[in-house]
């Protein structure tokens, strides 16, 4: 609806103000609000004969809809605060609404006022139609899908029909006042389900006044809340999740969805997703919806990569490069330049034996096919994706929804802090605003502030990469002297331990850096003053995103495209800072670095991911229920159990975005250098979607519930981060691995046919004569007295008259290589494209049933307003009446004939 239907939204429900007294007073914190209906005085009702499982008000019939709570602190503030909740509770009885107020002594601390509230019909049937609710007016004729060949096999997987479709499919028409009797509404009690009363309670709340200070009207429950005026205003669930409720009114649907869905043991049974929408709403549903299929998309990614691991593990023994590394009469006789100056001494070759052997896990020909397989899955995902979720809007009702629809109305925020006002141009309605030099200067302080952190992740990188540098050589000189580490040398290099405690600091680099920057990203956010929640909901979700890109990937992009590329060589080294010698990669190559700093960073985000989110909660909730525990059970409310639970927060579900995002990207953009990620990811996502369930099911206060149709701006990103993954994923494959080098060699310079690959190690090394050392690099002992090393590059050798310069095959290779990023570049993207092209994001039957169902509701309509007239004409109402039949006839004609 537009805005103009909208313009004071508290006022549109005056009419059903209750009858009372001109002078009379919200009630205080010690009364219950009998407004307009026969309720007993909470003297008449011992309370120790209400359940603790009740959602009624005391005369068990009007449901609970929403709770407020406050403490009644006797400081400076109380009057001002006591002011403000008489005002504001008052207001809410002037909408239309019903108070019930539980005095603190009969709270479990004695110390807490509950206010429940309840939405009468009157006001539902308002408000729905102000949001546009769709509503039921005639079952589903429909015939459902073809019944599945594979339904036998999946009967496992499946949960009951009940719990799948708690509710029958109907058609669905936007709510009318004027048109009530075209509804199927049974019973007005339960015609609205709880989580769509506790959104249009919500919807009151945000939008109710409380009085004027300092010259501004102050309104919402935001607002109140912020300033203590109340500690907490949310929903109740329906009953204890271990155990149904005792009230035969009440659905338990809580408890049904902890037996059939929040518990690990149920991880191989599909999601509940219609019982997910129903008690939580769209946008929490659309969520679970997405990341249950993410995880069955996983499914395949994880097979793949699992088969290529498997290849290079079973061929790990006929790789001709290790073989020739770790042959004592090859790489043996091998003696390398020192890895660092002066501290370092020359090493042989097969001292790296089981590091290059380990390599080839994902060093080899499997992992160019699953570059390519991958970039063509993201696709195949994205776009299967898009059909699901055009399934589930045609499903759950929301063909005709937009986000614009929901986020007509402005932010309280907004209309609280912008002063000025101006006509809107389509509305000609006047409305706050932000003047432009205002918003300019915000832009500028909050643009940089993100690229202050920005930088400060970059800095620690940087000092990150220095750590590597000078620690090396302390690693170096510690297993050598060391007897004890002698047994497991071959396998923990000295490159080895330097990378993996890199990795281990710079993990705990990125989340110390992640807890202060959600705290700043969420403050500059709130001081650009966005115009609509969804502007500020894409606004912060840009301002986290580019910080975690940069925060979780940048040391992945170091070792993936900087490290051992900037090297120099032997009597040139690079330095950064002209004081650390650059860090070489290993002879076996850089792959298996970037995968151990993967592995790490992405398997270390995971577990305390899931710690956070499933530990501390239940810690934080059994720490605040300690003392309920010793009353008994029927003085402990329903109100009050919910109060001692966690908040979900309205950026509960952008932080759930955001995990899930960021893995996605780990396994996307990286994939070539560790085809075991996807099914890391599987394994942490089948315990995911359980924790994420669990936790908002038992630790969780119910969020209010909120419609959504997609799942926003975060498809645009996965989009991008599609495309970067197949360029990321060439440069890994050409740049990073040695494939494209042994291609190169085995084409175009082996000299045994027999053996094509003999040879590759001795002619991937150069030849430096150690006499050319400088003094500042030349190690402090050689007691073999070595004459010449090897290091790994092409270069001449030192009698060449182009000593030390590259050699034609160091420029074949990287023709080689970019000729390779090109032609994958171009392939993936061709098919990728045509991938896209090929699937249609909507079915087939379901743009069918769209157009079915909008016949057949216009239908419905008209028939409605055909009989509407007929009855006008019989009383007598003719003249203009005839033409409006007439109107109406030649309308369902045409509707018809479309």
């Amino acid at each position: 609806m537009g805005l103009q239907h909208r313009k004071d939204d508290i006022a549109v429900l005056t009419k059903f103000k209750l009858s009372r007294s001109e002078g009379e007073e919200c009630n205080g914190p010690e009364t219950i609000s009998t407004a307009g209906s026969e309720i007993p005085s909470s003297s008449e009702i011992d309370k120790r004969h209400q359940s603790k499982d009740s959602i009624f008000f005391r005369d068990g019939v009007r449901r609970i809809d929403f709770v407020l709570s406050y403490v009644d602190d006797l400081n400076k503030e109380w009057e001002k605060k006591l002011e403000r909740r008489k005002e504001f509770e008052s207001n809410l009885q002037k909408a239309g609404l019903e108070l019930e107020t539980e005095d603190k002594k009969e709270s479990e601390d004695g110390k807490i006022f509950f206010v429940k509230i309840h939405a009468p019909w009157e006001v539902l049937i308002t408000y729905a139609e102000v949001l546009n609710i769709k509503v039921p007016i005639r079952e589903n004729d429909i015939p459902s899908t073809v019944e599945n060949p594979l339904d036998c096999v999946l009967f496992p997987l499946r949960l009951p029909e009940k719990v799948m479709h708690p509710e029958p499919d109907y058609f669905t028409a936007p709510f009318s006042k004027d048109k009530q009797e075209l509804y199927l509404i049974n019973d007005e009690s339960t015609f609205f389900s709880p989580s769509m009363r506790n959104r249009i309670v919500n919807y009151i709340l945000t939008r109710c006044p409380y009085g004027t200070e300092e010259g501004k009207k102050k309104f919402g429950i935001k607002r109140l809340l912020n300033n203590g005026t109340y500690t907490a205003a949310y929903p109740l669930h329906d009953c204890q999740y271990w155990k149904k409720a005792s009230d035969p009114n009440c659905d338990s649907e809580r408890y049904t969805l902890y037996m059939e869905w929040a518990r690990f043991l149920r991880f191989y049974k599909e999601q509940p997703l219609d019982l997910i929408r129903k008690y939580y709403g769209e946008k929490i549903g659309i969520y679970f919806a997405w990341l249950g299929f993410y995880t069955e998309m996983l499914f395949l990614a994880a097979v793949v990569g699992l088969i290529c691991f498997l290849y290079g593990l079973f061929t790990m023994d006929e790789n001709m490069s290790s073989k020739e590394i770790c042959d004592p009469s090859i790489g043996g006789e091998i003696i390398m330049c020192p890895l660092c100056d002066r501290d370092c001494e020359y090493w042989r070759l097969n001292t790296t034996c089981e590091s290059s052997q380990y390599s080839h896990l994902f060093d080899n020909v499997a992992t160019l096919f699953f570059a390519i397989f991958m970039g063509i899955w993201v696709t195949l995902f994205l776009e299967f994706w898009k059909r699901r979720q055009a399934r589930l809007k045609y499903e759950w009702d929301l063909v005709d929804f937009e986000e614009e629809q929901q986020q007509l109305q402005l932010r309280p925020e907004y209309e609280a802090k912008c002063t000025q006002k101006k006509r809107n141009p389509v509305t000609q309605e006047m409305e706050p605003y932000l003047p432009l030099t205002s918003q300019a200067v915000r832009f500028c302080v909050s643009g940089a502030t993100v690229l202050f952190w920005v930088s400060l992740i970059i800095a620690s990188m940087i000092a990150v990469i220095v750590y590597r540098l000078a620690v090396y050589a302390a690693f170096a000189s510690l297993m050598e002297n060391t007897q004890t580490l002698q047994p497991i040398s071959g396998l923990l290099t000295p490159q080895l331990a330097t990378s993996v405690t890199a990795s281990c600091l710079n993990f705990v680099i990125i989340m110390i850096l992640n807890f202060f920057y959600e705290r700043i990203a969420i403050w500059i956010t709130d001081m650009e003053i966005p115009r609509t929640h969804m502007e500020y909901e894409n606004r912060l979700t840009m301002k986290m995103f580019l910080f975690q890109f940069v925060n979780y990937y940048s040391s992945c992009f170091y070792v993936a495209f900087f490290k051992g590329k900037f090297v120099g060589y032997p009597g040139a080294y690079t330095y950064m800072f002209n004081r650390w010698r650059n860090e070489e990669c290993d002879p076996a190559g850089c792959l298996i670095e970037l995968t151990t700093q993967l592995t790490i960073v992405m398997a270390g985000k995971q577990i305390w991911g899931n710690i956070q989110e499933a530990i501390v909660p239940w810690i934080c909730n059994w720490w605040g229920r300690r003392k309920a525990r010793n009353n008994p059970e029927n003085l402990y409310s329903r109100w009050e159990q919910d109060h001692d639970l966690q908040i979900f927060g309205a950026l509960g579900l952008f932080y759930e975005y955001l995990e899930m995002v960021i893995q996605f990207g780990f396994i996307t953009l990286f994939v070539a250098s560790f085809p075991l990620a996807p099914l890391l990811a599987l394994m942490n996502n089948i315990l995911e979607i359980r924790v994420d369930s669990w936790k908002l099911t038992t630790q969780y206060r119910r969020p209010v519930a909120a419609k959504a149709h997609s799942i926003g701006v975060w498809q645009e990103i996965l989009n991008g981060m599609a495309i970067l993954s197949v360029v990321t994923n060439a440069f890994i494959v050409a740049f990073t691995s040695d494939m494209i080098p042994r291609l190169v060699y085995y084409y175009a310079y082996s000299e045994n046919e027999d053996s094509p690959m003999s040879g590759y190690i001795n002619n991937s090394l150069s030849v430096f004569q150690i006499s050319d050392f400088p003094e500042r690099n030349e190690p402090k002992e050689n007691p073999e007295n070595f004459v010449i090393c090897r290091y790994r590059d092409y270069r001449y050798p030192p009698d060449h008259e182009k000593k030390y310069l590259h050699t034609m095959q160091f420029w074949h290779i990287l023709a080689a290589k970019l000729a390779f990023i090109i032609i994958m570049e171009h392939v993936v993207f061709i098919v990728k494209f045509f991938v896209a092209w090929m699937i249609p994001d909507v079915p087939a039957d379901v743009k069918a049933k769209i157009k079915r169902e909008k016949y057949l509701t216009q239908k419905i309509l008209h028939e409605y307003e055909l009989e509407k007239l007929k009855e006008r004409l019989c009383q007598g109402d003719k003249g203009a009446t005839e033409k409006e039949f007439i109107a109406t006839e030649g309308r369902m004609e045409l509707s018809r004939a479309m």
